[in-house]
């Protein structure tokens, strides 16, 4: 029987209409179409809030027409007309909420893409500001460290006065034997010991081969061809001796601290005491 034949009404009251008619009851017709019975409660109220809209309730309306044996089409044209005129009634016709433009829309995905590319341009040139301020301080260091041993250093710590540069490498001083021959100089061969603790700074022919604070009881051998410049923080703390000789402590030698040994200190003084 199809909806032509009924008579008029609104949709919900034609739908109760037909199911009555057929002495169904909303559980049978649940059973039948899986439709919950909250739902086909809410069609034949028309409250179309309940329902979930869309494709949803236009399928529900095609299984309940085919299940009570009505017109598909009909149905859902009755359908359309109901649930059409309720929403034109929620939603004013002459007042619609306009849509933006379509030029907007380009402008801000634009204006994102913009955004996007200077955050990575601006990522990228700091990263390389950054590896390129960390290679130039790494070059320095490395010129500071191959530049250190052969520039004059701070003064030792604790030193009454500042140490003074190194003095210019001179040649080795040549020996003459009783019978006139020359003899080759000797290597030097320092033996620096502390009874403290101190800061002790060796310069061998022009090259620091001791820059370190030495506890007491410490012992260093350090060798040379010309030359030793010693300097110490505690002069009385350092003992020195210079190819097994004993040197005059460094605060009876100089009164700044820093004694220079060579060649020539291997000589013998009549006392037995290394002559400077």
């Amino acid at each position: 029987m199809g909806l032509c034949f009924m008579a008029k009404g609104t949709f919900g009251e034609i739908l109760k209409r037909e199911r009555e008619l057929r002495e169904v009851t909303l559980n049978e017709v649940t059973v039948a179409t899986r439709i919950p019975p909250r739902f086909l409660e809410a069609f034949e109220r028309e409250d179309w809030e309940t329902l979930p809209g869309g494709i949803f309730n236009r399928g529900f309306v095609r299984a309940i027409a085919r299940y009570l044996g009505l017109d598909e089409e009909n149905l859902l044209s009755e359908y359309d007309l109901a649930y059409g005129e309720t929403r034109s009634a929620a939603v004013p016709a002459d007042d619609p909420i306009p849509s933006p433009p379509k030029w907007i829309m380009v402008a801000g995905a634009v204006a994102i893409l913009l955004l996007c590319m200077g955050a990575i341009s601006g990522s990228v040139y700091g990263w390389h500001r950054y590896a390129a301020r960390r290679a130039a301080k790494r070059a320095a260091n490395e010129q500071t460290v191959a530049v250190g041993p052969v520039t004059a250093s701070p003064a030792v710590a604790g030193a009454a006065s500042p140490t003074p540069q190194a003095p210019p490498v001179t040649r080795p001083a040549t020996t003459t034997t009783a019978d006139g021959a020359t003899a080759a100089p000797q290597r030097l061969d320092l033996a620096v010991s502390t009874s403290g603790a101190t800061r002790v700074r060796v310069v061998a022919d022009g090259r620091v081969v001791l820059d370190s604070r030495l506890p007491a009881g410490e012992t260093r051998r350090l060798f040379a061809r010309t030359q030793f410049v010693v300097s110490a923080a505690d002069p009385d703390a350092v003992l020195l001796e210079l190819n097994g000789q004993a040197i005059p402590s460094l605060n009876s030698a100089v009164p700044s601290g820093t004694i220079v040994l060579g060649q020539k200190d291997l000589r013998q003084a009549p006392s037995g005491n290394a002559q400077r």
